[in-house]
């Protein structure tokens, strides 16, 4: 597996975002090493809130949510998936794949150990979040699931294989546009071409653009298997889960209503619609997201 590292330099100097940086080394069942990168911030012997971000963001997503977390007394916890930020990126496509990356991000979580975790994760976030409270449910101690979801080969839309078509033909790749089209503000063009960054050159893409390939959509798909058997274990799952969809979301619209309906932890909850935000409600509303996320903590 050849492993591109994108260059430190092109992370200087981002709009908001100064964290200290983290590094995990883990090893892909081929045997190759793999650095990734994550932010923690807060007090180191408070309960962790892990923030998982999705297609083609990375954690920067979360740097108005970060901190506010850390300033209530919350760990704030929030890597890059491989192929993204400031992790490593396998620069074949044939690299990825849906059980590869719930692998990477399970050794990862192993490796530190988090446990009693709050998880917030929205888009792959949960595909592969999720999947993570299905393996190690013990380490979870609530959810916070937000414009996202665990499909079984049911999935399917026009509207979905438009994305799919676009994300492998589209060149450049453009991570910064496709992040601005998901919000309902206008991002400034600091923050656009701080979602471009990690990414050199078309090379360091692989992975942002066989993701739309990987989610499993159609019954004879990979993973299917897997994602039901995820669900068993999150249909016993009975501690807290809340959802958070937004109101200008059209990939993921009625989405909660799965979430709400199937799992025992989510009965009772004060579920809620953001307003006016986008697929990427982090960047339209983080205050209103890091006050929820702390609130239900707090409850």
């Amino acid at each position: 597996m050849q492993v591109l590292r994108t260059p430190d330099e092109r992370f200087s100097a981002l709009p908001n975002y100064s964290f200290a940086p983290h590094y995990t080394e883990i090893t892909d069942g081929d045997g190759t090493p793999l650095r990734l990168h994550h932010i923690d911030e807060g007090p180191a012997d408070a309960a962790p809130v892990l923030l998982m971000h999705g297609e083609p963001s990375w954690s920067y997503l979360y740097r108005n949510i970060v901190p506010i977390l850390a300033s209530a007394g919350h760990r704030a916890v929030a890597p890059d998936l491989v192929g993204f930020g400031k992790s490593d990126k396998p620069g074949a496509l044939e690299d990825y794949s849906y059980e590869r990356h719930v692998a990477w991000m399970s050794a990862w979580l192993l490796a530190n150990d988090l446990t009693n975790i709050t998880l917030f994760c929205q888009d792959w976030g949960g595909l592969i979040g999720l999947r993570l409270v299905a393996a190690f449910p013990e380490r979870f101690a609530r959810l916070v699931i937000a414009n996202t979801g665990l499909p079984t080969g049911t999935s399917w839309s026009e509207g979905f294989e438009r994305w799919r078509a676009f994300s492998q033909t589209v060149n450049p790749f453009p991570a910064g546009f496709i992040v601005n089209t998901g919000t309902v503000r206008d991002l400034s063009a600091d923050e656009i071409a701080a979602y471009d960054a990690p990414f050199p050159d078309e090379s360091y893409k692989a992975g942002a653009r066989i993701f739309p390939l990987l989610v499993p959509i159609k019954p004879d798909m990979p993973s299917v298997a897997e994602n039901i058997a995820a669900w068993a274990v999150l249909e016993a799952f009975d501690k807290p889960v809340l959802t958070c969809f937004s109101d200008k979301d059209p990939v993921t619209a009625g989405g909660e209503k799965l979430f709400i309906g199937r799992m025992p932890g989510a009965a009772g909850q004060p579920h809620t619609i953001i307003a006016d935000a986008g697929h990427f409600l982090q960047e339209d509303k983080p205050g209103v997201v890091a006050a929820l996320i702390d609130s239900f903590i707090r409850a």
